[in-house]
């Protein structure tokens, strides 16, 4: 009689653990359902960012703007999900994944809070690994930025962009060079504690659009940072940066989506198909990166 109650409460714990996966692990059904879309997003640039009106917040931006737009296209409510770098993998999938030293550490599992991550997300290899991405929406690269009164100056374009690279790893010997880990700056990723550069980590939580700032602060004399804080942070700073040259191939971003949300992963490819080719999406980055047509017109014209 032991022996079967024992059995009877392993079944049901079993059948419990189940259908908790099965709340957790939602696609697209399980979210019609629910009603609701979550939008998972870390403050970035022109991608989210965050408005401040008396006591309310509320977050704009092109992701956003996307997210909204196609959570209506479903018939659904829109949340957003406030995240960090460090987390929002997390938050996403239910593990909390880090990416240190080079590999990824996985570490306990934490309660998934969303659906989708959108916030100017950079196509990584090891992001890949965890989880699954749409269609690219959105051009970048990893650029050597410094203060104007830096004696660095922009490398002259090979046509080579391997070149162009080795060029300027050879600059930032000796120097002062801020990075961030866990984001698309992180300097594992570009090989750079091979330049004999002084990588400077900050020793507290640090957002992408804060790294111009610190340099302006003389916290360091240059930093890593890709192409859309540049081209934001030389609109905010006129004439107190300069753009060194690139340190990473062309990257592309998108959205993420766990590896189990295979029909939201493909109603979002379809929504964003649309969107591009009735000239809604072209008018949001027109809106958000009017700057961006002037390094990448050929990516959003398809002619690259």
């Amino acid at each position: 009689m032991k022996i079967k109650k024992i059995l009877m409460c392993t079944i049901w714990f079993a059948i419990v653990s189940v259908s908790s996966q099965q709340v957790i692990a939602r696609d697209l059904v399980d979210i019609q359902k629910d009603g609701v879309l979550r939008h998972i997003g870390v403050p970035y640039a022109n991608f989210i960012s965050y408005i401040h009106t008396g006591e309310f917040e509320s977050v704009t931006g092109l992701d956003v703007e996307i997210m909204q737009g196609f959570a209506q296209s479903l018939g659904l409510k829109y949340q957003y999900v406030p995240a960090n770098w460090n987390n929002m993998i997390g938050k996403l999938t239910g593990e909390d994944t880090q990416f240190t030293h080079n590999k990824i550490v996985t570490g306990k599992k934490v309660k998934v809070e969303g659906d989708i991550v959108a916030n100017g997300v950079t196509i990584l290899d090891w992001r890949k690994q965890l989880i699954d991405f749409s269609n690219d929406y959105f051009p970048s690269a990893v650029w050597l930025v410094s203060r104007s009164d830096s004696d660095l100056r922009p490398i002259r374009p090979s046509g080579s962009l391997d070149e162009d690279i080795r060029v300027v790893k050879e600059l930032m010997g000796g120097r002062n060079v801020l990075a961030l880990e866990h984001s698309c700056l992180d300097p594992n990723l570009y090989d750079l504690y091979a330049t004999d550069a002084n990588i400077i980590l900050p020793k507290q939580e640090r957002n992408l659009n804060e790294m111009v700032p610190a340099i302006l602060n003389n916290d360091a004399e240059s930093t890593i940072l890709d192409v859309a804080d540049t081209l934001i942070a030389l609109e905010k700073w006129p004439g107190q940066i300069k753009v060194i040259g690139p340190i990473s191939e062309d990257q592309k971003m998108a959205a993420g989506f766990r590896k189990d949300s295979p029909e939201l992963r493909k109603a979002f490819n379809d929504y964003l198909s649309k969107i591009k080719k009735d000239g809604s999406y072209q008018q949001l980055v027109e809106k958000y990166y009017p700057s961006v047509f002037d390094f990448y017109n050929g990516y959003f014209t398809g002619n690259e």
